[in-house]
Parts: structure tokens; C-alpha cells; sequence
């Protein structure tokens, strides 16, 4: 489906990480970032994070989910998100490398996106607890374009006993 503008607000779900510095602080900032282009914003209680698949030895991550509603097409809220990371300081040595700021478009809406650089929903999530858990509980009833099922349906199946 094409990433073109939303005929009405659409609400979006951002992941936020940082593993370098001031991390309190850079998601802080971010938060208030993202309230500049999103209405309602709503943000997860920060959560200490071991890294995940990471090529090297990285300090611990803070971790947050936000969301909110914006009228922006999936493309300029990436674009944002990627300007709000570099305003900050973040660089890309590597992939998965240590970071100042992490923004990650998760959800968008109901829309299912994949364009180069672009994917939503973010493929990852469903995986990622700090991600999917902090989602489930902000918007529960919420469902996953691709699956159909909830987020805190999505949530309940993770954290069954012997999954994985």
C-alpha cells in the first residue's frame, strides 16, 4: 500500500532507545520532539534494557514506546524520526551499533508499508519485549496489520511459559 498522506489522523506507534550518554535525557528530549508532530502523545514508563544482537560490547539501553496521533505520511514521520536521532547526535558506524537516540516507526495506523527504507510495521517488534510489552499495555485493543491479532494478545502468546 502506498505511504501517501492520511486523509485523517492516524495514530503511530515510536520505539525509543539509547544506550550512550545522557540516556534519561536524550529520550526525554525525544519525547518532546515527538510531541511536535504527534498529538495525544503518549509514553511508556522508561525501562534499563540489556542490548539485543548487538556485533560488540555496548552499555545497557533505556527503552520507552510512545504514540500518538499525526495527519504526516509514514515517510515524513521517518523522516522526523531520522532528523530528531542526527539533532541529537547520533552516528552510524555500524549496524546495531551503540547510540545517543533510537527511533524506530513501529506502527501506522492500520497500514501496512514496505518501500526501500521504509517498513511498518516495524519487523522486529513483535519480537523485541521492551517494544512489544510497554505497546500492549498503552494500546492493547490496538492490532497488528499483518497478524489481526492485539497487542496484548500478541503480549499474552510472548510471555507463555516455553515459548520461543
Amino acid at each position: 500500500m502506498s505511504a501517501r498522506r492520511p486523509a485523517t489522523p492516524v495514530r503511530v506507534a515510536v520505539a525509543l532507545g539509547s544506550n550512550l550518554g545522557d540516556r534519561a535525557a536524550h529520550l526525554a528530549w525525544a519525547c518532546d520532539g515527538l510531541g511536535r508532530i504527534l498529538t495525544g502523545l503518549r509514553v511508556s514508563p522508561f525501562e534499563n534494557t540489556a542490548p539485543l544482537d548487538v556485533p560488540d560490547s555496548q552499555p545497557d539501553y533505556l527503552n520507552a514506546v510512545a504514540i500518538g496521533t499525526t495527519a504526516l505520511p509514514p515517510r515524513a514521520v521517518l523522516d522526523t524520526l531520522l532528523r530528531l536521532e542526527a539533532d541529537r547526535g547520533r552516528t552510524r558506524p555500524g549496524i546495531r551499533s551503540a547510540r545517543t537516540l533510537d527511533l524506530d516507526l513501529i506502527l501506522y495506523g492500520h497500514l501496512v508499508v514496505d518501500e526501500p527504507g521504509l517498513q511498518v510495521p516495524h519487523p522486529r517488534f513483535r519480537e523485541r519485549d521492551f517494544v512489544l510489552g510497554p505497546l500492549a499495555r498503552l494500546a492493547p485493543r490496538w492490532r497488528d496489520p499483518v497478524t489481526g491479532e492485539t497487542l496484548a494478545a500478541l503480549w499474552r502468546r510472548r510471555r507463555l511459559p516455553g515459548r520461543g
